[in-house]
């Protein structure tokens, strides 16, 4: 046999496996980091900060929160009695979710207006869920005690029970 022919043996010998590639490895890892820390982000997410109640921004939220909430007594105590008096029962959506995101507000000596985004979440039909959103305004005066609301967007209107039988 010459000295350049390979040998028999080692012909036949399997190639040893290839080695991972250390780039991959680090960009596999740091895709495992970004899905964790995602995770993370998701389920410690908590409910939004609550503005200040005596601001008019902080009496929206808390109206929007017990009107979502279907708690209807308490959305009341942030109502004008003009706002009372042309509650419409038409008006109540019925959804399944509904979200209110605070955009601004413009405060004025005896008024406030108080921007929000509406989104709402309606059945799932056969394509997936259908939503809506759109951008309104509330209303609200200065009271004794702080503000109320005069105006509400007609998604959130809260009609409370009077109990004479009008609980349509």
């Amino acid at each position: 046999m010459s000295p350049d022919a390979p040998s028999p043996a080692l012909a036949d010998e399997p190639a040893p496996p290839a080695r991972p590639d250390p780039a991959l490895l680090v960009v596999l890892g740091l895709i495992a980091l970004l899905v964790l820390v995602a995770l993370v982000v998701v389920f410690t997410r908590g409910t939004p900060e609550l503005l200040d109640a005596g601001t008019p921004g902080g009496v929206v939220q808390r109206y929007a929160a017990a009107a979502v909430e279907g708690d209807e007594d308490t959305a009341a105590r942030y109502l004008t009695s003009t706002a009372l008096a042309n509650c419409d029962r038409y008006s109540e959506a019925g959804t399944n979710d509904i979200r209110v995101t605070f955009l601004d507000s413009t405060e004025r000596v005896s008024s406030a207006d108080v921007r929000v985004s509406i989104v709402t979440f309606y059945d799932a039909g056969p394509f997936g869920s259908s939503e809506s959103e759109s951008e309104d305004v509330f209303e609200l005066v200065r009271a004794d005690d702080g503000w109320l609301i005069d105006v509400v967007p007609w998604q959130l209107m809260v009609c409370p029970s009077t109990g004479s039988g009008d609980g349509l």
